[in-house]
């Protein structure tokens, strides 16, 4: 390999941007931060696996760097990292391991997890090994500056988002319309029949299951089985590389196919959220494998014990990665602005997010520097930032407390609507909190309504057919004698355990699914769908399927016909919510009086509760235990909307109420049988029987002074089931 090597000036290297390999016209500048390495070496290896190694230069700052002339575009390479061997000090330097590149914009090949990949010998984690583990790891590949993806034709706020959970593998594996050599890949992603499902279901945002390149855990492939979901990230610039379509090859390709699912969606009007783990690595703890930043600097990039010998684990997965070190902060803030402004990401989700903001003794501090640097970024500015507010860790349950930049995702939101719409909870008071946003939680510290991220299933658990088809886990599969997984899933299999033809259980599960995903759609905050729970998907049961590479977690496109009801459903409200902002409030909603365009008061509230007999709430009732009707007034200046919640096993006479709440009502969706509402147009006062187990949506014609303003512009539902 005929390469030349070119000394720069001395702090060159040291900008933020400069970290990584970065190709220029004459070649390749290689910079590593390992502040406490005595020499590090960078192997450049060719497409027949032969090395040829360069030392590269000590810059300050802990920073080493080396220019290579004649080196370019699709070059692997890797590090040896020399210093003491020392874990009283947390010091694990080990030369013969060939390390990863944390800054490298793409990976390839895999982990031969019966080779030399661990930096101690089997007898002892405290001792060298010193097999070369050359054959046995991944390389980093160089990647040229490119273009960066197609943006969104305009921003969408927050208030407007509808999030859409989903693992990019497992959406189009089995997609019929996909070609087979695209499916399961960032070009079957961009598909234009799987786009196309996405405008149509009324998505405009997408958040992916981790794209960084991630690896298996060993013990998981001890198992035969593999880490699906990808929560054990190995480089948080690379793409991927097992996403990309076969045209697009590993040696860079990756990065460009993924540009182009992003222009995709983003043409189609679609955000597209990462789920990112930087809370820890793919490394796993200090008995686990040194494939990059333990062989680095191992007291550097993750927390430690007070003997500096073993791993601080708050996150349950062997390491916790250390922000509280500015190396390590400034990889995290690096890999961030390098989603947004070159490879076109919009928005983070971020996994266990406590870890981020623990200070050097371990201990949460909500005004840590990482969310300084993000609220003060400039390249950050109007990127969606959602935080899973919680680790394992002492303090780590922090929902609630995260300040105005961020969304949360609101597990109580999940917790209550499940047990509500399965019997377990008395009353309607926490659901009116809910419904409106759960201002409990986030109306302080001048929080919008959109803090809260609303979902009634993720990835982690049961599938929402799952919730109302099971009672207990079901994780056989896993191989780990069903140990794993939540036991708290607070389901209801309606009398049936499992899958069943019975017409009656299956017909009272749609049901109960279709009320799950109506209170979802019309509850303030910014709602979450997992991917497929539109149409039924199913996981047999599995409520951690983080390792079933199958059809198990893949998206099964053939349940769309049996559960065409729910994807209706989910169509409507989505369009509701879409065109009226009453159900999608940015600011809280507080009682007072809409007034008309001269500030006259035109004797509603913005948001008002009724019970079945029309009138507004009573304490009494209020405090019911057994009360199990509500229902939700939305006006401003120009419309009105009534929703009402029926979970009480038999149907209540329902009052509408009078002026001047309305002058007529429209009923434009609900979660029942075809016929059991009427769909003519009702006067106020009108009484309805209203069936069991149900929500509806009802427009109301509201004065806007003096003249009359119909709420809604959709046509009456022709058989008031649920509206196509």
């Amino acid at each position: 390999m005929e390469t030349a090597v070119r000394d720069l000036p001395a702090g060159s290297v040291l900008a933020a941007a400069e970290l990584g390999a970065r190709v220029h016209d004459d070649g390749t500048t290689f910079s590593l931060w390992a502040p406490r390495a005595t020499r590090v070496e960078l192997a450049l290896v060719d497409e027949h696996r032969r090395q040829t190694n360069h030392d590269l230069a000590p810059r300050g700052d802990g920073v080493w760097s080396l220019h290579l002339v004649g080196v370019g575009a699709g070059q692997r390479y890797g590090y040896r990292v020399h210093g003491a061997w020392s874990p009283e000090t947390g010091e694990r330097f080990n030369p013969a391991k060939l390390l990863l590149d944390p800054y490298a914009r793409a990976i390839t090949g895999g982990v031969d997890y019966a080779g030399p990949i661990t930096d101690h010998t089997r007898e002892s984690n405290f001792l060298p090994d010193l097999t070369d583990s050359f054959a046995a790891v991944p390389l980093s590949v160089v990647v040229a500056d490119s273009a960066a993806p197609t943006p969104l034709p305009q921003p969408i706020p927050l208030s407007e988002m509808v999030i859409y959970e989903t693992h990019l593998k497992g959406y189009t594996q089995q997609h019929p319309a996909v070609p087979e050599h695209l499916r399961g890949t960032y070009a079957g992603m961009a598909y234009p029949a799987v786009v196309q499902h996405l405008v149509d279901l009324g998505i405009n945002a997408v958040e992916f299951l981790p794209l960084q390149h991630f690896v298996s855990e060993p013990f998981v492939v001890g198992r035969g089985l593999t880490n699906y979901w990808g929560y054990n990230t190995l480089g948080f610039f690379a793409p991927h590389a097992a996403y990309a379509s076969a045209a697009s090859g590993e040696l860079g390709g990756q990065v460009a196919e993924f540009k182009q699912m992003v222009s995709a969606l983003h043409q189609a009007g679609i955000a597209v959220i990462l789920d990112v783990v930087y809370n820890h690595t793919g490394e796993g703890g200090h008995d686990g494998p040194t494939l990059s930043f333990r062989g680095i600097d191992h007291g550097a990039y993750y927390r430690l014990t007070d003997d500096q010998r073993n791993d601080y684990d708050v996150t349950g997965c062997g390491n916790a990665v250390d922000t509280s070190n500015d190396g390590v902060l400034k990889l995290v803030l690096d890999s961030l602005r390098y989603w947004v402004s070159e490879m076109g990401v919009d928005g983070f989700r971020f996994d266990l997010n406590t870890t981020l903001i623990r200070d050097h003794a371990h201990h949460v501090d909500q005004n840590h520097r990482f969310k300084q640097l993000v609220a003060s970024d400039p390249q950050l500015a109007g990127t969606v930032m959602i935080s899973e507010p919680w680790d394992l860790g002492p303090y780590g349950y922090q929902v609630g407390r995260w300040g105005p930049d961020w969304s949360e995702w609101n597990d109580r939101y999940r917790g209550f609507t499940r047990d509500f719409w399965r019997g377990a909870i008395g009353g309607v008071q926490e659901l009116a909190t809910r419904l409106s946003g759960s201002s409990d939680i986030y109306d302080h510290g001048g929080r919008p309504a959109t803090s809260s991220v609303n979902f009634i299933t993720a990835h982690d658990g049961f599938t929402l057919r799952d919730v109302v088809t099971y009672d207990l886990k079901h994780n056989e599969s896993n191989a780990e004698r069903n140990r794993d997984g939540a036991d708290d899933n607070r389901s209801w299999n309606h009398g049936y355990e499992g899958e069943t033809d019975d017409p009656k259980i299956l017909a009272n599960r749609q049901r109960t699914s279709r009320n799950l995903i109506a209170t979802l759609l019309l509850s303030a905050g910014v709602p979450m769908i997992l991917a497929g729970d539109e149409m039924g998907r199913t996981q047999g049961g599995n409520n951690n399927a983080y390792c079933q590479d199958s059809p198990v977690s893949w998206v099964n496109w053939l349940t769309r016909e049996e559960w065409s009801a729910q994807e209706d459903l989910t169509r409507t409200l989505l369009a509701l919510r879409a065109e009226h902002a009453l159900f999608r409030p940015d600011a809280w909603r507080y009682h007072g009086e809409v007034t008309d365009a001269l500030g006259h008061g035109l004797g509603r509230s913005p948001i008002a509760w009724f019970a079945e007999s029309g009138t507004e709430m009573t304490t009494d009732q209020w405090h019911d235990p057994g009360r199990r009707t509500l229902g939700m007034y939305l006006s401003d200046r120009t419309e009105a909307f009534l929703v009402y919640f029926h979970a009480g096993w038999d149907p209540v006479e329902l009052s509408l109420p009078g002026a001047p709440w309305a002058l007529r009502y429209q009923l434009l969706a609900h979660t029942g049988l075809p016929g059991e509402l009427p769909r003519k147009r009702l006067a106020p006062g009108s009484t309805v029987s209203f069936p069991a187990r149900t929500v509806a949506v009802f427009s109301a014609e509201v004065r806007t002074g003096a003249q009359l303003v119909a709420a809604s512009p959709l046509s009456p539902v022709e058989d008031a089931g649920p509206a196509r």
